[in-house]
């Protein structure tokens, strides 16, 4: 049987709805705030308090129904994705020393921990306006709905730290190999006309550009020290975060030149896809594919058909090394879309990727349009 879009939409609806009659009424009241909850449109995609429900503090079953309700917005390879990127936690914890107790959450940021992912859903699931979250350390994904219908699913956010991880001499996992693989293999098909267009600059910001501002802003650059946090880092670790961002910066010898070059702007920066080869257009679909793909098939069919529709508008913006293992960032941007990509932390093995829609996140943009109706 085919599954459409509204399918979809109340699948998601029955889930919520599961996972929220299985909560005793305190986490349910910390679960289920209103649509109109302004938290709604604040997102994180470090090891911080993302508000809701974490599954540390649920039982086996209410778990699994919050996996379920994270499964109804990915297609099956990306709910796979998710958990691994989820269990990297463990690995982290173990390269800590396991020294932080599981599940503490120690002021505004926790350690490496499997069970420090959280749910919210923002309204009643089904009715006219709702949405959901699912988010934790390097995943973060956002769902709005109006009447039965899917508005908005980004931000989505999916990284990895460690970005490749050894498993044997003949395996290897990298959760996001996709979204770097078909970007470089487009840059080294470019020619060198294209290139230089394309090439930005020689070294890559130290994240991506726009953070986790709930807003896309024109002008924006990398800001750690007041938004990995919720709320305000004390000074110290403040200055810990600013000296991190310097040494990073000046480990790639990165001018104030190539910081200028990566800063977003309205008027997209790099190549234009209208100036590709066939062949390259190719490439980069597939690369897309990566991002859309992330989504339930006829969510991904739609917002495909609507890339491609629009494929001569994108632009495609590298920063840093052309090589595997070399600190490298990159942008796709056009009418409403933006994706950034960033591998450059930890010696180039710490990777975030984030497809949001600059002027309708959260749905931001049809909700207007539905409230000025129903006024109407």
């Amino acid at each position: 049987m085919s599954v459409n879009a509204r399918d979809v939409a109340e699948r998601m609806a029955e889930a919520a709805g599961d996972w929220l009659a299985a909560l005793p009424d305190d986490l349910r009241e910390r679960a289920n705030p209103p649509f109109a909850d302004p938290r709604r449109e604040v997102w994180y995609y470090t090891p911080t308090d993302h508000e809701g429900v974490p599954m540390a503090d649920l039982g086996v079953r209410q778990v699994q129904l919050a996996h379920r309700l994270l499964a109804s917005g990915l297609s099956l390879p990306a709910y796979r994705r998710a958990t691994l990127i989820m269990n990297l936690e463990a690995w982290q914890d173990a390269l800590g020393g396991w020294r932080i107790p599981r599940g503490s959450m120690r002021g505004t940021m926790h350690g490496s921990d499997p069970a420090m992912y959280f749910a919210s859903v923002f309204g009643e699931p089904g009715g006219a306006a709702w949405g959901w979250r699912f988010g934790g350390h390097h995943v973060s994904v956002h769902y709005t709905v109006i009447d039965g219908e899917v508005l908005s699913a980004t931000p989505t956010f999916f990284g990895a730290n460690p970005h490749e991880a050894a498993l044997s001499d003949y395996q290897t996992l990298r959760p996001v190999a996709g979204e770097e693989d078909l970007a470089r293999e487009l840059v080294h098909s470019l020619d060198t006309a294209q290139r230089a267009v394309a090439v930005i600059s020689k070294a890559a910001p130290f994240d991506i550009v726009q953070s986790n501002r709930p807003r896309v802003e024109d002008g924006a650059q990398p800001e750690w020290i007041s938004r990995v946090f919720n709320g305000l880092p004390d000074d110290a670790t403040a200055e810990r975060l600013s000296v991190m961002q310097r040494g990073l910066d000046s480990g790639q010898a990165m001018t104030d030149a190539d910081r200028e070059a990566a800063r977003y702007s309205l008027a997209p920066k790099g190549l234009p896809a209208a100036a590709l080869s066939a062949a390259q257009r190719v490439i980069l679909e597939a690369l897309l594919r990566e991002y859309t793909e992330r989504l339930p098939e006829p969510l991904a069919d739609a917002e495909r058909a609507r890339l491609f529709g629009i494929l001569p508008d994108l632009h495609f913006a590298w920063a840093g090394g052309l090589e595997r293992k070399q600190p490298h960032y990159y942008r796709l941007q056009g009418p409403r879309v933006l994706i950034e990509y960033d591998c450059v932390q930890n010696d180039a093995n710490h990777s975030h990727t984030v497809w949001r829609d600059p002027e309708g996140d959260f749905g931001r943009d049809l909700l207007a349009e539905h409230y000025a109706a129903a006024h109407r």
